[in-house]
């Protein structure tokens, strides 16, 4: 014979039939709204589905809850009566994961393993549990860590690699200042542009895509990797970038930049550059070509390793995620068509409307 799944047993003669009356239902529904716990209203909204002929299954896939759940809340209302769909949790005793455990929990993140003493770079939910049980909070398991790291918005991401600046943070703040001085009190006249390179590779960078479950996106690279690299100057009062294409990151493509600046900006008595201190904007071509140019350019270095400081790698960071992220190009020249196109509607937006000049201006500041 056919055993019976436990659904239809905990289900009162005449499966499929309402058995409780519509003002049972509701009451039992407002019985459980008074209650003030989530699981308890889980509870009576199970039993209240099963009580108007609806089976467990089906109960189980409308609330979003194992069939057992349901099952239990069933039996347990059938024996002792919508008393027992209460929690029986409360009588537990105070909570393990209180706003004390979360607060220290957090206080831990900040640092590294390796910060309280542990031979480990990186943190686990078990050496999390061990740690805070090592400052005298209560033991407690991988799964409870788990739901307090998703309580706390805690994720795993992947480390950022950074330089720090050699320089002392005195020094490094003011000549952060310094240049920042200079783009307010500098006349219209003398513009101030921010001079950076970026490299353009035919082997895509891999990003991020929103996929269906199941999927995911597939590129077919070219293997025998290719580059073009850009020098590009930022007007910071305009937004007009300004920028050469070279086949190689040399002096020559920052030379070219130079004389491309010196072109556009014929009525400026003097154009001040920000740049990084790169070898190319220090080598002896670039000092030659400088003196050739009158002195018309002057050039501004920030402290070492200090790229925020520089406004045109926003511009890069904008390019590499319209155009050369994930892209599907075969050939370099067509990849840097969709650069400059790219570049030049930039522009064109940027003297159009006004009001992304002043967007760039208070994200880059």
């Amino acid at each position: 014979m056919r055993r019976r799944p436990e659904s239809e047993k905990a289900l009162p003669e005449g499966k499929g039939r309402q058995w409780l009356k519509r003002k049972q239902r509701q009451a039992l529904l407002r019985w459980g709204e008074k209650s003030g716990c989530p699981l308890t209203m889980r509870r009576c909204m199970a039993v209240a589905a099963v009580g108007r002929g609806a089976s467990c299954n089906a109960a189980a896939r409308d609330l979003g809850c194992a069939t057992s759940t349901v099952v239990s809340a069933v039996r347990r209302y059938r024996e002792d009566g919508r008393g027992a769909l209460r929690d029986r949790r409360e009588g537990n005793g105070q909570r393990k994961v209180d706003e004390r455990f979360r607060e220290r929990l957090a206080r831990v993140l900040v640092g590294t393993p390796e910060d309280w003493g542990w031979c480990r770079p990186t943190w686990t939910r078990e050496l999390l549990c061990l740690e805070l049980e090592r400052r005298g909070l209560p033991q407690v398991s991988v799964a409870t860590m788990g739901r307090a790291l998703t309580w706390l918005g805690a994720r795993r991401k992947a480390a950022r690699p950074i330089v720090e600046c050699p320089w002392p943070a005195w020094k490094r703040r003011r000549r952060l200042y310094e240049l920042k001085c200079l783009h307010a009190h500098k006349p219209p006249e003398e513009p101030v542009l921010h001079v950076d390179e970026v490299d353009i590779h035919l082997n895509p960078k891999v990003g991020h895509d929103w996929c269906l479950p199941g999927q995911r996106r597939v590129m077919v690279t070219p293997g025998n990797n290719q580059k073009r690299f850009l020098a590009g100057a930022l007007n910071v009062r305009t937004g007009k970038l300004t920028w050469v294409e070279g086949k190689s990151k040399a002096s020559d493509l920052f030379i070219q930049l130079l004389w491309r600046l010196a072109g556009e900006y014929r009525r400026a008595r003097r154009i001040h550059l920000v740049l990084d201190n790169a070898a190319v904007h220090t080598s002896q071509k670039t000092r030659k070509a400088l003196a050739q140019l009158g002195g018309r350019i002057v050039l501004h270095f920030l402290p070492p390793y200090c790229p925020q400081g520089n406004r045109i790698e926003r511009v890069w960071l904008d390019l590499h995620a319209n155009v050369t992220r994930n892209h599907r190009c075969r050939t370099m020249d067509q990849l840097m068509v969709r650069v400059h196109a790219y570049l030049n509607a930039r522009n064109a937006q940027r003297s159009a409307c006004p009001s992304l000049r002043r967007a760039d201006l208070r994200r880059a500041s």
